[in-house]
C-alpha cells in the first residue's frame, strides 16, 4: 500500500475482500464447473461457458478499494450502477419465465451475490448522515 494513501476502514476492507472472493467464486461457477461438466459428459470443453471479463473488473475494484487511487470512488459508483442495472434487467427477464436448470440456477445464485455486493459497495459511497462530507469512499 502506498505511504500516502489513506488506509481503508474495516468495512471498505471487507468489501474489497468480498470482491476477491466473489471473483474466485465466479470463476468457479462460470468456468471451472462448466468445463468439468462438459468434459465429464464428453462434450466440447467450452460448450457451457459464457465468456466475460467481470471477474477481472471485480478484482480491479477490490484492489482499488484497498490501494485507494484517486479514481476509486468514481470506479465504485460507476461499476456498481452498471452491475445493478444489468443484473436488474437480467432478473426481470429471467423471472418473467424462469428456467431452473442447473446452469440457470447457478447463474441466478451467483447474480444474487453479485447484486448484493454491489448494492453494498454503492451504499459505501453515500455520505454518512452525521457529517455529510465524510463517507467511507
Amino acid at each position: 500500500m502506498s505511504l500516502h494513501a489513506r488506509q481503508p476502514n474495516a468495512w471498505i476492507s471487507f468489501l474489497a475482500h468480498l470482491l476477491f472472493i466473489l471473483a474466485a467464486w465466479t470463476l468457479f461457477i462460470k468456468y471451472l464447473f462448466p468445463v468439468g461438466y462438459a468434459l465429464a459428459y464428453g462434450e466440447p470443453w467450452a460448450r457451457y461457458i459464457y465468456w466475460d471479463l467481470w471477474p477481472l473488473a471485480h478484482v480491479w475494484l477490490g484492489w482499488a478499494l484497498l490501494e485507494r487511487p484517486r479514481y476509486t470512488r468514481a470506479l465504485a459508483v460507476g461499476m456498481s450502477v452498471i452491475e445493478i442495472l444489468i443484473i436488474g434487467t437480467l432478473f426481470a427477464r429471467f423471472l418473467a419465465d424462469p428456467e431452473w436448470s442447473i446452469w440457470r440456477t447457478n447463474w441466478f445464485v451467483n447474480k444474487v451475490f453479485v447484486l448484493t455486493c454491489f448494492v453494498l459497495v454503492l451504499a459505501a459511497t453515500v455520505p454518512i448522515q452525521q457529517n455529510l462530507k465524510e463517507r467511507p469512499l
